[in-house]
């Protein structure tokens, strides 16, 4: 989700836009106070994992999203290294509490899944357990039909909600049909979001090397 305040450096924030990533208007050029320049991001932040990209063709606006494991933050060419930096904690202070309100707890992800269960595939998959692991590097999901368990990999903690849908979906369907053949893609279709689902998910896998969704559908 995208936040935004106006030029005026109103409090109010606008209407989150459909987006995974943070917008705010920046305000023009002036000095850092001493509070500014304390809390800056002399904090400990890993610049290694922070992209800055500064554009001529942006003048008001600093926008941050999330690019795999890193977070690029767009800002105009005109800043300050000083200003750059106030703007990079912002940021990133921004994206972390929008992914913390995102993040279902376990209780709440089983809960979802049997909601998805119910939209798109009758009520008929019913998991024992629906939790989120630390521990899958390798996938976004996994399901164990003898056992009727799910678990959804942490990486997705912080995606936009129709993606950890079409993941949380993707395993409740493997509760009735194990194999990624036709009658699984054919459960999986009823969802409108399943394409663009996987285009984001493989988006995020080619731009940080990460392991590319199950079961891709041969075409």
């Amino acid at each position: 989700m995208a936040a935004e305040r106006d030029s005026h450096r109103s409090a109010s924030r606008r209407r989150a836009r459909a987006a995974s990533g943070s917008t705010v208007a920046a305000p023009g050029a002036h000095a850092s106070t001493e509070a500014e320049r304390a809390r800056g991001p002399e904090r400990g932040l890993d610049r290694s994992k922070v992209e800055v990209r500064r554009s001529a063709r942006r003048s008001r606006t600093v926008s941050a999203y999330r690019e795999g494991d890193r977070t690029v933050v767009l800002i105009p060419a005109r800043m300050s290294h000083a200003e750059e930096q106030r703007w990079v904690a912002q940021m990133l202070d921004k994206l972390a509490a929008q992914e913390k309100r995102r993040v279902l707890g376990d209780e709440a992800l089983q809960a979802r899944a049997a909601e998805l269960s119910r939209l798109y595939l009758g009520g008929r998959a019913e998991p024992e357990q629906v939790r989120w692991v630390t521990n899958q590097n390798s996938r976004w999901g996994s399901c164990t039909p003898s056992e009727r368990t799910i678990r959804l990999s942490h990486r997705l903690q912080g995606m936009p909600e129709y993606v950890v849908d079409y993941v949380l979906l993707h395993e409740l369907a493997h509760l009735l049909v194990p194999d990624h053949g036709p009658r699984f893609w054919v459960l999986l279709d009823a969802y409108p979001r399943t394409e663009r689902a996987r285009g984001y998910l493989e988006g995020v896998a080619s731009a940080a090397r990460l392991p590319h969704i199950p079961g891709a559908r041969n075409t």
